[in-house]
């Protein structure tokens, strides 16, 4: 990444986790009126990520599928790509499923520490109804709505008609799009340039919005200590080894490649508004083909959520062991199931993290009032399973890229 003067010493991923240490600095020592000095630069580098979002995977995921060329192609990578996005995630879940099941955090917590969330039952979507909203009726409504589901499929099903259709309005169509999506990539590359400040006035609003950050440590400690347990493994042992073992490839130097977009989804919590700057190190740092990185990276930040599944499941369990209630083995094997399928869902529900674990509680006859009981730590563990989810995302187009036979520098 070019920097002019003195900043060319110090690189991105480092300016960022400065960024991060003195936002948390900040974020405990100033008042009000110094938060909302720097909070607008959170504001602006989010509103410049989100702007990005869509013209990049419109321009990303056509100009990719139409150089894929055959519909064979396309079916084969699909096929991997989901293959890959089921496994990960179901190994996620039992992690966390075992996890929560030997420390068992719920027994013995604090009821009254709860806290109360409106419309979560109203929200709620099933798979079913998911996959029927996926067809869009109206594209510039999707666009308008920022579902990401349904711009993906019209996405998808665009790219593959260029494919189809006369050769000279083909090319003429394939270069549109590449020229596109170049252009989204330069200007992605300048708005990176602004990650430190963003961060910086995201991270320090956040904790300055933590009213009593020890006392919600000392009730909550163990069943969050549970959560980031079973991520940690997940995104330490698990992922590592199936990039090394299936991928053949060097998962620690992808992880470096990776600290930028990884670290901006620990501080942003969205592994939507990351995508541009995970699409960006993919491609440039581990030399993933656009081919590959177009697909299965839009898709990933949409339906492939490990962090988020493993969550659910620890969260339902969590609250099943503070009412008291024991689980048979059939009805953590139904929780487990209802994180997976939920987890497809995700993106496309409001509130995702949420009401995902409605879904769960309804399935397995809990009661919804417990989900008062996480929601007081729910935005810090968003954090970490933001960049558990994103990490995933980058090792999928790493290991497919691999089985198709590229030649990267991981």
């Amino acid at each position: 990444m070019p920097y002019s003067g003195n900043m060319k010493k110090i690189a991105l991923h480092w300016q960022i986790l400065i960024a991060l240490i003195l936002a948390i600095v900040y974020g405990i020592y100033a008042d009000e009126q110094a938060i909302g000095y720097v909070s607008w630069m959170g504001d602006v580098f989010l509103r410049a990520l989100k702007m990005l979002i869509i013209p990049l995977i419109l321009s990303s995921l056509i100009s990719g599928i139409a150089n894929i060329g055959s519909g064979s192609s396309l079916g084969r990578l699909g096929l991997k790509t989901i293959g890959y996005y089921v496994s990960t995630s179901l190994l996620a879940i039992i992690t966390g499923q075992i996890l929560v099941n030997i420390i068992r955090p719920g027994v013995g917590a604090d009821l009254n520490f709860s806290g109360k969330v409106e419309g979560l039952v109203e929200n709620q979507r099933s798979l079913g109804d998911t996959l029927i909203e996926m067809v869009p009726q109206n594209i510039f409504q999707a666009f308008n709505d920022n579902d990401m589901l349904a711009i993906i499929f019209f996405a998808i099903l665009f790219g593959f008609f260029v494919t189809r259709a006369r050769e000279e309005n083909r090319e003429v169509l394939k270069k549109a799009f590449n020229a596109i999506f170049e252009v989204m990539m330069k200007i992605t590359m300048f708005v990176i340039r602004f990650t430190p400040l963003g961060i910086f006035g995201i991270v320090a609003k956040v904790v300055a919005e933590q009213d009593d950050l020890m006392g919600l440590v000392s009730r909550m400690g163990l069943y969050m200590g549970t959560v980031i347990l079973a991520l940690s493994i997940h995104f330490f042992i698990t992922l590592p080894l199936i990039v090394k073992f299936i991928g053949r490839a060097k998962p620690f130097r992808h992880m470096k490649n990776m600290s930028t977009p990884l670290l901006t989804a620990f501080s942003t919590s969205s592994s939507g508004a990351t995508l541009p700057l995970t699409i960006t190190a993919v491609e440039k740092n581990s030399g993933v083909s656009n081919k590959i990185s177009s697909f299965t990276l839009p898709l990933g930040a949409t339906i492939n959520m490990d962090g988020t599944a493993l969550y659910e499941c620890v969260a339902a369990i969590f609250i099943a062991q503070a009412y008291g209630v024991e689980l048979s083995l059939i009805q953590q094997g139904v929780i487990v199931l209802t994180a997976l399928l939920a987890s497809i869902g995700a993106a496309a529900i409001p509130m995702a993290g949420l009401v995902m674990i409605t879904v769960i509680l309804t399935a397995v006859g809990l009661p919804l009032e417990g989900v008062g009981l996480i929601l007081a730590v729910d935005r810090i563990i968003d954090m970490f399973r933001t960049c558990t989810n994103v990490w995933s995302d980058s090792c999928g187009a790493v290991i497919i890229a691999k089985s198709e036979g590229e030649k990267l520098s991981v």
